[in-house]
């Protein structure tokens, strides 16, 4: 029998933790990502001010058929602009009422660049995209602050040598 052949044991529990605190530095925003409901662009202003009922949410990303994220709506901000240029909600579409220009970071950053720019804007909340913008989910700061206390619960990585 070769030595190819040969089959190789699978690494020991206490190897795999090291290996995950090893590489926590070099860990990505998709690895701790939590999923967005999201409302389409091309829904009527009362069909998203009853989706965001439903979701219990005051915010809401927007996005197009594909999925690229367009922005966000904000119900407070829909209610008082719809209502109060008397335009019917029923039948007004919400892209007008896309907030755009929003912070967001990308799945492949790592978490500490995600944390880095949420911490520079003041942020308590990010959405995740692709690069080619497609919404994957959300990222918060909390959850970032989640992973530090594991990380700092596990211990420094000691050396086998």
């Amino acid at each position: 029998m070769s030595e190819r052949s040969l089959p190789i044991p699978n690494p020991s529990p206490i190897v795999q933790t090291c290996t995950v605190v090893a590489n926590f530095e070099a860990r990505i925003v998709k690895d701790i990502i939590e999923p967005a409901k999201s409302i389409s662009n091309k829904i009527s202003v009362r069909a998203a001010l009853d989706q965001m009922q439903a979701q219990a949410t005051d915010s809401s990303p927007v996005v197009d058929q594909c999925g690229e994220l367009l922005g966000i709506l904000s119900k407070n901000k829909m209610n008082r602009s719809v209502g109060g240029f008397g335009h019917d909600h029923k039948t007004e579409p919400v892209e007008a009422h896309i907030e755009k220009n929003n912070a967001y970071c990308f799945e492949d950053q790592t978490i500490a660049e995600a944390e880095q720019m949420m911490l520079n804007a003041k942020l308590g909340e990010v959405f995740v995209v692709t690069r080619e913008k497609l919404l994957v989910g959300t990222i918060n700061i909390e959850a970032i602050a989640q992973e530090k206390r594991w990380r700092k619960r596990l211990g420094p990585v000691k050396s086998r040598a």
